[in-house]
């Protein structure tokens, strides 16, 4: 491989990991807290209000409803005013972001889920409130598992970021479809191959390594 493809290489991997870190991040910020909404506002739950647990869920439910490559051009007017263009890698980060907040919720709600019922009524037998029992009980709890959910996440999104490649999104699914496919050049296909590989493998180790970490069991 050429001096120039190995430069090539390493900008998409930097592009990837833009769109990777900052979409995560931000479908963290949201994801998570809605995720504990969807369970503590249902019905005869620490927080039930069924007036914004039903129109939460099924907002969440037709996002992710929705294909990622068809999300991706659904919403370019909307990219173009967030990101102010709708090619790019910054432009891309928006749909990942979209497509990652939904799933993120759901993930988060299915680690709540898996806490003992009987660890919410003991907090709340011993006068705990609402907010003493999301911040002392659930998070705390539910942490472990939420950090390999995320890490599911974090990986889903590699796959969406090579997909946004296929509209100019850039990174490293990009490169793989302007030289490994339409160029014919199979040595930077295998290479964009490795590289995806190595980047899931690592978070994947990081992601399990946490867990057991913050895992008091």
């Amino acid at each position: 491989m050429s001096p120039m493809m190995i430069d090539l290489l390493l900008k998409s991997l930097a592009e990837t990991l833009y769109m990777l870190s900052v979409s995560a991040i931000i479908a963290a910020v949201i994801g998570i807290p809605l995720g504990i909404l969807l369970v503590v506002t249902e019905k005869n739950h620490i927080l039930s209000c069924p007036m914004m647990n039903k129109p939460l869920a099924f907002v969440i439910n037709m996002i992710r409803s929705i294909p990622f490559i068809i999300l991706m051009v659904a919403i370019i007017p909307l990219t173009r005013i967030i990101a102010g263009t709708s090619i790019g890698t910054t432009a891309a980060i928006v749909p990942l972001t979209l497509a990652a907040i939904p799933y993120t919720a759901r993930m988060v709600e299915t680690s709540i889920r898996e806490i003992p019922s009987g660890l919410i009524e003991a907090a709340e037998s011993m006068g705990a409130s609402p907010l003493q029992i999301i911040y002392k009980v659930l998070i705390p709890e539910a942490l472990p598992a939420v950090i390999q959910n995320m890490t599911v996440v974090i990986v889903s999104l590699i796959g969406s970021s090579a997909m946004a490649g296929t509209i100019g999104g850039g990174g490293l699914g990009d490169l793989a479809i302007r030289y490994g496919y339409q160029r014919f050049q199979a040595d930077m296909m295998i290479a964009t191959i490795v590289v995806l590989i190595v980047i899931v493998q690592v978070i994947q180790w990081v992601g399990n390594n946490l867990s057991k970490k913050t895992n008091k069991k």
